[in-house]
């Protein structure tokens, strides 16, 4: 058992440990995402099992070996590192005689914290109401009076009162209000493509320096910190180059291991932007013993929501955080493949610039070649 101290809301941290190769990292990113939504981390508890248990997920004598460090401690939550079923976190609640979260309540719970803009503010919110639909039974008594902890930081105060119909209205209104949103996104990435604009969304683990690569090449203000999900809203800018001329930059959500389902799928109209552009720019914390992992994540949420097949340059960042010289690397077809270098230092940069240079005249290269095969049709038709 570890200690540790951080933060203003107090919690005991449970992983259990099912044999997967990924669990010491993902326990370190439990302890990340706990520092991350103010949670002062009062001890974590480990343990191995071949597969959860029905009832209470731990096992009945870890649940008791829980429950008396909690009383010990006088912890006011715990939290799993594991999706619970509505059925588990009842019987834990009981058991427990405490508050208890799963991994997906605490990363809502922290996308609700974070969200900035109008947009971020409603996906985050319609995320949370299909998560708590399942959850309104027996959430009521323990959470009713504490609205403003972690975990129970909901869309209003009115959700505890509502029944499944009127949550099912309200994301149906959410949802219109949304489409709204991107609609109007749409009309925006048309005027681009008319104006031959480049389009490069960031992305990448979180924290992997994703904003802070942004703000060198925008010269933005996006905010950066040493967290998990810094950066919920898409943020897009200009940038120009020398030999390019205008380039729209978007920097989007980071992604982390077991990032919940419900959050791809409410952020999809933000991805968006990922989805529609020409170049990814996938940033790698070079750094991490882990990156390999990372990029398999990263890959695996891009191919959910279809953006697999977007070119990507693989960022290699945080060099200066190792013996990583700076520099680039060409595929067999002569394109710029990686790039590595420091956003924080700004060594590199001018590899990327190349790669977003050299992807620019590649785009207008096949336009005018398009254009080129629209007129020898419309000729032949003629």
């Amino acid at each position: 058992m570890q200690q540790s101290s951080a933060g203003p809301e107090a919690a005991v941290l449970v992983s259990i440990d099912f044999g997967n190769s990924d669990h010491s990292e993902s326990l370190q990113e439990l302890r990340l995402l706990a520092e991350t939504a103010g949670v002062r981390v009062l001890a974590i508890v480990e343990a191995r099992r071949q597969r959860p248990d029905a009832a209470l997920f731990a096992g009945s004598g870890k649940v008791q070996e829980i429950a008396e460090l909690v009383e010990r401690l006088e912890a006011p939550l715990v939290i799993f590192n594991h999706d619970l079923s509505p059925a588990q976190m009842r019987n834990l609640t009981a058991k427990l005689n405490t508050r208890v979260i799963d991994r997906t309540m605490l990363i809502l719970d922290i996308f609700a914290q974070r969200a900035q803009s109008h947009e971020g503010k409603v996906q985050v919110e319609i995320a949370q109401l299909k998560y708590l639909a399942t959850r309104l039974v027996g959430m009521n008594q323990d959470m009713g009076q504490q609205k403003h902890a972690v975990g129970a930081r909901g869309p209003g105060e009115t959700r505890l009162e509502l029944d499944r119909r009127k949550l099912d209205k309200r994301v149906h209104l959410l949802k219109e209000r949304l489409e709204q949103l991107t609609r109007q996104r749409e009309v925006r990435r048309r005027a681009r493509n008319r104006h031959d604009v480049l389009s490069a969304s960031i992305v990448g683990y979180t924290n992997a320096g994703k904003s802070t690569l942004f703000n060198r090449l925008t010269r933005a203000n996006v905010y950066v910190a040493d967290q998990l999900f810094a950066t919920l809203d898409t943020t897009s800018r200009r940038m120009f180059t020398e030999d390019s001329g205008e380039i729209v930059l978007s920097d989007t959500v980071g992604f982390i291991r077991h990032l919940p389902h419900s959050l791809v799928a409410a952020f999809r109209s933000t991805l968006e932007e990922t989805i529609q552009a020409d170049l990814l720019l996938h940033v790698v914390d070079s750094s991490n013993p882990n990156h390999d992992d990372q990029i398999a994540e990263v890959n695996k949420v891009l191919a959910e929501i279809d953006a697999a097949e977007i070119p990507q340059v693989m960022v290699f960042n945080k060099i200066d955080m190792g013996d990583v010289p700076a520099g680039v690397e060409r595929d067999e077809y002569g394109r710029i493949c990686r790039v590595f270098l420091s956003a924080q230092s700004g060594a590199g940069m001018e590899g990327l610039r190349l790669a977003l240079t050299e992807a620019k005249t590649a785009r207008q290269a096949a336009a005018a070649k398009e254009n080129q095969t629209n007129q020898a049709s419309d000729e032949l038709w003629d």
